[in-house]
């Protein structure tokens, strides 16, 4: 087969820092997603989908966290096949430096490369979310002629400073490209938008290697999208695949989860009631690495006098997870996240482990593993307090990063007692409907 003769080389070394905090401790494509993932499962899926099982995986930034998901959830190839998946960290085979550009990344590697003795290599990024069959791209690549080819998607006006763009001929051959343009010429639009690039690239292993070699002699940025390509255009046959989705929707689904609003975006695309993304089609199933943990659980069934009750509406809900008398809704909750009595979750991301505590009320967040929200504490109502003590994305996304320390909230001691008489033994969270930090609540003459 064909797909034997590829060796798919994935792009896992950016930094992520848009999508900081939750990058501060762990590489871009290691970033949880859709509640059991990682960023780089649905790239990987893909390869495997596409019948491909040679793979590196170039890293670079705190890349712990990746080595340990891909040792842990990815080691189902079989070496006697000719079948790996390798993460190849910075080796400084050519010089003392750390990968300065996409092309950069592949050019220090070429020595691991070349051991391979694939004829033609597909790149990949890691970070982005999508459902694509790559054998189909290299069939085109094949019959074409190309030396490169690159997969092409439509992106509106609004984005095209964020993409390199590109304008074909009626044979789908690249004739201009510019890389991430902040004003554009009308003859590079159609349609409603442009042709952009998806960073996917199939090339011929020779003109990979001739091209790499030659840029690395220039004083350039060393990048695919800025340098290769371009300088490729009269000297070789570049052509533009389009993208192919395997996700069955009437809108094709790719993203570039690369900021705090478009990966809170993402994740909600997966909780409408139409998801936008299918995670469910066993046809082109999603791999990962999961935990041993118990199925989720929801506790308390309208108990005290209605108010204390487990309630999923609309969500993505983990392994492990324990909904204890609280309400979550339209939100995506990760392994082993517990939601304990009175409080409310909506429109949110819950990373694993987290605690949320009674009372507590948390809308529109993204809140990263092993945090204990104390009782009480309000999150994503009040924005001005909220930046005060958190980052808050453009579009009023509350983050708080790992394992961060919220302080505890002070509560009022009452409850009702007989006849409306206050007595003292039940918490009740001191906070006003706004988010403000704690406050009194109405006690007049020793009722409540």
């Amino acid at each position: 087969m064909r797909t034997r003769e590829v060796l798919a080389v994935i792009l896992a070394g950016g930094s992520g820092e848009r999508l900081y905090p939750l990058t501060k401790h762990r590489a871009k494509p290691a970033v949880p997603f859709g509640g059991s993932y990682r960023l780089i499962d649905f790239t990987l899926s893909n390869t495997i989908n596409s019948d491909i099982r040679r793979i590196f995986i170039l890293s670079q930034y705190k890349s712990d966290s990746l080595q340990k998901h891909i040792q842990y959830g990815w080691s189902i190839f079989s070496h006697a096949l000719d079948e790996f998946i390798h993460l190849l960290p910075p080796q400084q085979r050519i010089n003392n430096e750390w990968y300065t550009g996409t092309a950069s990344a592949v050019h220090q590697n070429l020595y691991s490369i070349k051991r391979v003795v694939p004829k033609y290599v597909l790149i990949l990024s890691a970070d982005h979310i999508y459902k694509m069959d790559y054998s189909k791209m290299l069939d085109f690549h094949i019959k074409s002629g190309a030396d490169l080819t690159v997969g092409a998607i439509e992106v509106p006006r609004k984005d095209i400073s964020r993409f390199g763009i590109l304008r074909v001929d009626k044979g789908r051959r690249i004739t201009d490209f510019v890389e991430k343009p902040r004003v554009l010429s009308s003859a590079y639009f159609r349609n409603s938008g442009a042709l952009g690039s998806m960073g996917i690239y199939v090339f011929n292993t020779e003109v990979l290697i001739d091209v790499l070699e030659r840029d690395a002699l220039k004083e350039t940025d060393h990048d695919f999208g800025k340098n290769i390509i371009p300088s490729m255009l009269r000297s070789h046959n570049v052509y533009a695949y389009p993208f192919e989705d395997e996700n069955k929707k009437a809108a094709k689904y790719w993203r570039d989860v690369g900021t705090i609003d478009s990966y809170w975006e993402a994740n909600m695309d997966l909780v409408s009631v139409e998801p936008a993304f299918d995670l469910y089609d066993m046809n082109w199933p999603i791999r990962t690495y999961q935990p041993q943990y118990p199925p989720a659980k929801t506790v308390f069934a309208g108990g005290e006098n209605g108010q204390r009750m487990g309630l999923v509406l609309d969500s993505i809900v983990s392994n492990g997870c324990i909904i204890s008398g609280g309400k979550v809704q339209n939100s995506v909750l990760s392994p082993a996240v517990r939601i304990n009595s009175y409080s409310e979750v909506s429109e949110s991301v819950v990373m694993d482990g987290v605690k949320i505590g009674r009372h507590a009320r948390v809308r529109r967040a993204i809140i990263d593993k092993d945090v204990v929200v104390p009782p009480g504490t309000i999150i994503g109502f009040d924005r001005e307090n909220d930046e005060k003590h958190f980052t808050v994305s453009e579009n009023g996304v509350v983050v708080i990063p790992q394992g961060t320390v919220l302080p505890p909230v002070p509560v009022i001691s009452v409850s009702h007692g007989k006849n409306g008489i206050a007595n003292k033994s039940t918490p009740i969270a001191g906070y006003d409907r706004a988010g403000r930090e704690t406050v009194r609540l109405p006690y007049v003459q020793g009722t409540c």
